[in-house]
């Protein structure tokens, strides 16, 4: 059963042996995003994967992307036929030297990032400009869902411990406690997300195994 936020709030100050006048819900709650953003950065697992699915303007050379998106990880064209084509990522210095013009059309071989703004949201610029209306697909990792009072995540129900490593580490940095438990922490912290990266990993070569693509096999050494 997972734990309740209440009851992670409670076992963090027990913990630490202090309470809720130095460690208020906020402060904790700050530190509980602070873990889950961290831990999506380093691990892009199987719950945060998303795709996102949109269309071409023609003559438009600017894609929006979802409000929900940290990290964009690909963009897929695809034509009338259903063939895919991922974009090549470059920078905006290369579009501007390549395709100056957004009268250069054509189907899209590259993006790149834009801009972020409370306006518009997060855009990128492909090119040359789409010269058809084609379904464009956006692969990403979402922003990761927030623990708190209403709400247990993936990693609250099924990645305890490593969050609450993550959590005892970010308190004790904040209360400039004992250095040994803050090490103590840190180190349980990077152990238990290596072994998160490795279990994802391992999903993923499973499923691609029972989905019929075999895996890559690795000559070892003769003893």
């Amino acid at each position: 059963m997972a734990i309740t936020h209440t009851n992670f709030l409670t076992q963090v100050r027990n913990y630490t042996e202090v309470d809720s006048n130095v460690l208020s819900d906020s402060i904790l709650d700050q530190f509980i995003r602070n873990v889950e953003l961290d831990i999506a950065g380093q691990v892009d697992y199987d719950d945060l994967r998303k795709y996102a699915t949109s269309n071409f303007t023609i003559g438009n050379r600017y894609v929006s992307l979802p409000s929900d998106l940290l990290v964009l990880r690909s963009v897929q064209v695809i034509d009338a036929a259903n063939n895919r084509s991922f974009l090549e990522k470059r920078d905006t210095s290369f579009i501007s030297e390549f395709f100056p013009k957004d009268t250069t059309t054509g189907v899209p071989k590259y993006f790149a990032s834009w801009e972020d703004n409370v306006q518009t949201g997060a855009v990128i610029l492909v090119a040359p400009t789409p010269s058809a209306a084609s379904t464009v697909q956006i692969n990403y990792i979402k922003d990761p869902p927030h623990f708190d009072s209403s709400t247990n995540t993936f990693i609250s129900t099924h990645q305890e411990a490593m969050l609450l490593y993550g959590v005892l580490k970010e308190t004790y940095g904040y209360l400039k406690g004992p250095e040994d438990l803050y090490k103590l922490y840190s180190d349980r912290y990077n152990q238990s997300i290596q072994a998160f990266g490795l279990q994802q990993m391992g999903r993923r070569r499973r499923g691609e195994y029972d989905s019929g693509v075999p895996r890559i096999k690795i000559p070892s050494p003769s003893p």
